[in-house]
């Protein structure tokens, strides 16, 4: 093995701040198994305390979205689609509402119990602090995918609008965990394309997203705190103004974008996490799947400005795929731990 001298937080960092890593890091966006990784999720529990996201069962959000949760989304919280909430996106006023954030939080405590609880040792994983709010999203979840759309297309001030009043809720949290629980990245959220293509256009991701996005990342930009964003899809053409607002670490990176134009455009910019495309089937075998781990880090991984990030899911209950789980995890690992040593 590798008689790498830096810790798994330190070589994280280096390849967010663009700088060649002394080994391949894997992200594992908060999923069990990563410990190595270097990096960990920690989020305000105060966000659960005042409701602030819904349950993993469903139930409803602080905006009034109902979720619903069942074996077939393996228990991950969705919009309810047999209703929703926002009709007309000039009736926003009338019914969204935000709610007050309690008095007399005591964010010293909260985020030395929340760092405490995520297990990290700071020596060893950087920090990543999440942003609650993910403005796309939410505007699909109050009204659909064809109701948020057209209102995009149709009065994409008052789109902005309602953004921005959500926003307002959220930036004095950002404010407070940037100062309190002091992270080496934050973490902004918010899917923006299909597999092919965007869900909006360029002009409006440039005027209306990206000052919202600027508004939740300032606190951190301004203390020079690295972005990381997660976007999924194709929307490498939003890259230049995800930049602007502080990202140094793009995932999942799919590959409906193309990853080698990407890494050779905003080389030592930002860095991706991702790129990873494994499809699960009958008789898979261990060879194969540790072969695609390879593969992908072979691919993408020289020159740096990479970490791997892989998940293979299954419904709930189902087992055939944990083996493939576990053998990726520790190919990733081990591989790449290597990788820059050859």
């Amino acid at each position: 093995m590798s008689n790498a001298h830096l810790t798994p937080r330190e070589n994280f960092l280096r390849m967010v701040r663009g700088e060649m890593p002394e080994w391949v890091p894997v992200y594992a966006m908060g999923f069990p198994g990563y410990n190595e990784s270097g990096v960990r999720i920690v989020g305000p529990s105060l966000f659960d305390e005042t409701h602030l996201s819904p349950a993993e069962t469903g139930r409803t959000d602080i905006w009034g979205v109902d979720y619903i949760a069942n074996e077939e989304t393996n228990f991950a919280c969705i919009p309810d689609s047999s209703h929703f909430l926002l009709d007309d996106i000039a009736d926003w006023r009338k019914i969204v509402h935000a709610p007050s954030i309690p008095d007399g939080i005591d964010w010293e405590q909260l985020a030395k119990r929340d760092i405490e609880d995520s297990g990290a040792d700071r020596r060893e994983s950087a920090i990543m602090a999440t942003i609650g709010l993910m403005p796309f999203q939410q505007l699909i979840a109050l009204m659909g995918f064809t109701g948020g759309l057209m209102a995009v297309a149709e009065d994409p001030d008052e789109v902005g609008a309602l953004l921005n009043y959500m926003a307002d809720l959220y930036v004095p949290i950002v404010e407070k965990t940037v100062e309190f629980y002091k992270p080496d990245l934050l973490y902004l959220l918010d899917d923006t394309a299909a597999a092919r293509f965007p869900f909006v256009s360029p002009t409006f991701f440039k005027n209306v997203l990206k000052p919202v996005y600027a508004r939740l990342t300032k606190p951190a930009v301004e203390r020079g705190i690295p972005v990381q964003f997660h976007n999924c899809g194709a929307c490498e053409t939003f890259l230049d103004d995800m930049y602007d607002i502080g990202t140094r670490l793009w995932d999942p990176a799919q590959l409906g974008n193309d990853i080698h134009e990407v890494k050779r455009r905003y080389k030592g910019k930002i860095s991706v996490a991702g790129a990873f495309s494994w499809v699960p089937h009958d008789g898979y075998t261990e060879d194969e799947v540790r072969g695609a781990v390879r593969a992908c880090i072979d691919e993408y991984a020289p020159d740096g400005g990479f970490a791997f990030f892989g998940g293979i899911l299954s419904r709930h209950g189902d087992t055939s795929l944990d083996n493939a789980a576990l053998w990726m995890n520790d190919e990733a690992w081990r591989y790449g731990r290597e990788f820059y040593k050859g």
